[in-house]
C-alpha cells in the first residue's frame, strides 16, 4: 500500500497498536439546512487492517462533501456490504433540533450511533473539535473526514442516509424541492418558503435569512432558540448545498 493510503489510516493504526481493537470513526451530516433531520454515523474498521491496510476497493474514499452522489452511493454500498465493517446510523428530527439546538442534537445523534455499535467502540475519532458530551474517550480531528478513512466512511453513511430521507420527504411535501436541495438554503428552497411558508420538517428555530453553518464543537452553551424566526419578507442570504462545489468564476 502506498504511503498516501497508509497515512489516512494513521490515527486508527496508532490506536490499534496500543491495543484498542474497536476504534470508531464518527461524523454527522445536516447541521446547516433549514429543514430535515441531522444524521450521525459511526464506523468500526477491522483491526486486522493494521497489517493488511485498506482494501484497494476503498481507495478514493473521502469526505462526503468531496464526492459526487454516484461516488457516495458506491462507497455506501461497499461499507455496509463489507462483512468485517461494523456501523450504526442515528437520526435526530427537526422538532428535537428546535427544542435542544442543532449543536446538542448533532452530539445526541453521535452518541446514539455509538450506542448502537456492536461490539461497542473503545475509542472514537471525531470530525471537528472535542465533544464534551461524548460518552467514550475520543480524539477530535479538525477536517478529520479528509484525514481518517473511518471518519470519511462515517461521513458517507451519514450523508447518503440523510439525502435518502430528504428524497422521501420530497414525496410528502412535493412543492419544496427537497429531493434537489436536501433542505439547504438554495434559491429554489427560499422561493418555496416565501410562497408556502414552512412545513412540518422545517427547523422553526432557523431563520432562512440567516442560514446556520455552525462550528459544532466551539460552544457547548449555544441557546436552544437563539436564532431568528421565519420571516417571509426578510432579506435572504443563499448558501450553496454541501457537496456541490461553487461553479468557477467567469473570466473578466
Amino acid at each position: 500500500m502506498s504511503r498516501k493510503f497508509w497515512n489516512r489510516l494513521a490515527f486508527e493504526r496508532e490506536l490499534w497498536q496500543k491495543g484498542l481493537e474497536y476504534v470508531a470513526g464518527v461524523d454527522e451530516a445536516g447541521c446547516g439546512p433549514l429543514a430535515g433531520p441531522v444524521v450521525a454515523a459511526a464506523v468500526l474498521f477491522p483491526c486486522s487492517w493494521l497489517e493488511s491496510g485498506l482494501p484497494s476497493k476503498f481507495r478514493g474514499l473521502n469526505d462526503s462533501k468531496q464526492l459526487i452522489e454516484e461516488e457516495r452511493e458506491k462507497f455506501y454500498g461497499l461499507i455496509v456490504g463489507h462483512d468485517e465493517i461494523r456501523f450504526a446510523v442515528a437520526v435526530v428530527d427537526a422538532e428535537t433540533i428546535d427544542r435542544i439546538n442543532i449543536l446538542q442534537a448533532a452530539h445526541q445523534a453521535m452518541n446514539r450511533a455509538l450506542d448502537q455499535l456492536q461490539p461497542p467502540a473503545q475509542h472514537a475519532l471525531v470530525d471537528g473539535r472535542p465533544v464534551k458530551s461524548l460518552r467514550i474517550p475520543h480524539t477530535p480531528l479538525v477536517k478529520g473526514d479528509a484525514r481518517s478513512y473511518s471518519i470519511a466512511a462515517a461521513s458517507v453513511l451519514a450523508k447518503v442516509t440523510r439525502d435518502r430521507l430528504m428524497k422521501e420527504f420530497d414525496a410528502q411535501y412535493p412543492n419544496y424541492g427537497f429531493a434537489e436541495h436536501k433542505g439547504y438554503s438554495t434559491a429554489q428552497h427560499l422561493a418555496a418558503l416565501r410562497a408556502l411558508g414552512p412545513c412540518n420538517i422545517h427547523r422553526r428555530s432557523f431563520g432562512p435569512m440567516r442560514p446556520v453553518e455552525l462550528d459544532l464543537f466551539v460552544d457547548e452553551e449555544t441557546p436552544a432558540n437563539g436564532s431568528v424566526p421565519f420571516d417571509a419578507q426578510a432579506p435572504i442570504q443563499i448558501v450553496p448545498e454541501q457537496g456541490n462545489p461553487r461553479p468557477p468564476a467567469a473570466a473578466p
